[in-house]
């Protein structure tokens, strides 16, 4: 049996399982991937695979629990950052990942500030299955309308619906019907939010392809351009997930920029 070397680790909850194939190798079934994920085996959110550096920066290859490939991962980035950055000693990393550079500084002993680039608000662009306004989404699901949800390309594709009560909301019923409706061709993350106050939004996250999560940094992303391009908190807020706070800032070149601790 090969023995292969990883690290597991952690973002609020939202878990990784990280391998570094710089140097050697290492290739998983997409059927050895669902069965190292489930929660009765090692459990994981995603997978995610370092490759060897190209063009100054470290792509990498990320596959959530279900198996299938995705193009971010805001809280794993994080982490394959520190590991990089601890052992090449440096405090600035560049990742790669199939659609976009991610510029990740190391400013603490374990906090991570990771600039996530620009969102995507094209319908073509998130993607959409057909023309319509991605700021006013209309969902009908079970029988119940779901309105003026706002979706948003942050590296993957999102929805986000603010309401009063983020919890009130059963996502193990919701969140795969809305993550695998017809109007998302690539599917969706699913988030529900509720506004504190100018600068703290709470959560609740289907994450696609991995299910109900602990937190999910591209949502915290997602939902922090969504709150302030609709004029309900400032560019500079708090996510707050039930395990911690992810601080996201939209600056004024509309870039996103987020960190919190990773271990």
């Amino acid at each position: 049996m090969t023995t292969i070397n990883a690290y597991k680790m952690d973002g609020l909850g939202n878990d990784f399982i990280i391998i570094d194939r710089r140097e050697n190798s290492i290739n998983l079934s997409k059927e050895k991937i669902i069965k190292l994920g489930s929660r009765t085996n090692i459990g994981f959110d995603q997978i995610i695979f370092i490759e060897k550096k190209k063009d100054n920066s470290y792509p990498i290859t990320i596959f959530n629990s279900d198996g299938g490939e995705v193009s971010a991962c805001g809280n794993g980035s994080r982490c394959v950052a520190y590991l990089l950055g601890k052992n090449l000693n440096t405090k600035e990393i560049k990742i790669k990942t199939n659609n976009r550079i991610l510029n990740a500084k190391i400013i603490g002993n374990f906090d991570v500030e990771l600039e996530m680039g620009k969102p995507l608000f094209g319908f073509d662009e998130i993607p959409l299955s057909k023309t319509i306004n991605p700021g006013n989404i209309e969902l009908n699901i079970n029988g119940k309308t779901f309105n003026d949800g706002f979706c948003v390309n942050v590296g993957n594709p999102h929805i986000v619906f603010f309401v009063k009560n983020c919890f009130e909301y059963d996502l193990n019923i919701l969140g795969p019907k809305i993550e695998n409706h017809e109007l998302f061709p690539e599917k969706t993350n699913v988030t529900f939010a509720q506004v504190d106050n100018k600068n703290n939004i709470t959560i609740n996250v289907w994450e696609r392809g991995a299910g109900l999560t602990k937190a999910c940094g591209t949502a915290a992303c997602a939902t922090a351009v969504a709150a302030f391009v609709n004029k309900l908190t400032d560019n500079d807020v708090n996510i707050k997930f039930k395990e911690g706070i992810l601080k996201i800032k939209y600056d004024e070149n509309n870039n996103i920029f987020y960190d919190w601790t990773c271990f």
